[in-house]
């Protein structure tokens, strides 16, 4: 939980410094913003309680707080995207304990240069991984430990060339992309376990094509699905394994506080185990919406699935 405040206050200045820069912009150019923050902040919470109930059932009370920033600098051929996604949560059921419910740590760059309308020679990192162990028999801490902070965790860093027609989609292909994953966790580094290939290994380093996509759709009012995917082929051993993610988040916007959301993900990777990975989630509560107001360019005007 420390690491997630400390993420959180690293973004939070990040924050505050692009809001610096906005104001020194206004006094310069008052139609053009370079700076566009759009966040969301938000915290559900779910519980159920039991007595007497025929249909039987354990009393239970959970909570999940997210952080989303995408933080978008773009003036004359340049554009340079910051994307911040951090989300954590526990339930606590009687007669089970507390087991973690969501974890994800999520934070990437991107530079682009334009060359030609929409496409952008790009240079970007991106880094993957989680606050807290994760435990097989549904998250029991008394099972078998199979991942922690930074075991594993990810680290991308590439270049090629970005397509943005506009805010609603965005393409990255990487012909050349560094890939290193790291177990930084004693417990877990033996040969095998994600793809480590000695006992006592920390890290493991693969080179490849990375590609990566965000598209943001209206589906009606005050109702909007962002889906992201990625794959990517290791050139130097195995380049058919690909390892594929694709990830789906629905939210239904009830006023400007209150908020549901249903997300999906779906993981192969066969350093991790042969199967296909699914990950579904359902909430309901606050959520609170941070947005400059302002347009980056004369072609930035239509960010509508955080309109207030």
């Amino acid at each position: 939980m420390k690491k997630f405040l400390l993420i959180l206050s690293f973004s939070m200045g990040i924050y505050a410094s692009a809001q610096e820069e906005l104001k020194k912009d206004s006094v310069i150019v008052d139609t053009v913003k370079y700076w566009s923050v759009l966040g969301k902040n938000s915290l559900m919470i779910n519980q159920a309680a039991f007595s007497n109930w025929a249909g039987g059932g354990a009393n239970n009370v959970g909570w999940l707080a997210g952080v989303n920033y995408n933080i978008t600098y773009e003036k004359d051929n340049d554009l340079w995207e910051n994307i911040i996604a951090l989300d954590y949560g526990q339930n606590d059921t009687k007669g089970l304990g507390v087991r973690k419910t969501q974890d994800v740590i999520n934070i990437s760059t991107n530079y682009g240069r334009k060359f030609s309308k929409s496409w952008y020679f790009s240079l970007g990192a991106g880094l993957q991984s989680q606050f807290a162990a994760g435990y097989e028999d549904g998250n029991n801490p008394a099972a078998k430990k199979i991942s922690n902070f930074m075991a594993p965790g990810y680290l991308n860093v590439g270049m090629g060339i970005t397509y943005r027609p506009n805010d609603n989609l965005t393409v990255t292909m990487r012909p050349t992309n560094a890939r290193w994953t790291f177990v930084l966790d004693k417990e877990l580094q033996f040969a095998g376990s994600y793809g480590l290939k000695n006992d006592g290994d920390t890290s493991l380093l693969q080179f490849g094509f990375l590609g990566t996509a965000l598209y943001k759709v209206k589906l009606m009012e005050n109702v909007h699905i962002t889906n992201t995917a990625s794959v990517f082929s290791n050139y130097l051993d195995h380049p058919e394994r690909f390892v594929l993610a694709y990830g789906a988040a629905v939210n239904f916007k009830v006023n400007k506080f209150i908020s549901s959301n249903i997300t999906l993900d779906l993981l192969y990777d066969h350093n991790q185990i042969q199967k296909t990975q699914l990950k579904q989630t359902l909430g309901i509560g606050f959520a609170y919406i941070l947005n400059n107001g302002v347009k980056r360019s004369d072609r930035k005007d239509s960010q509508w699935w955080i309109k207030k």
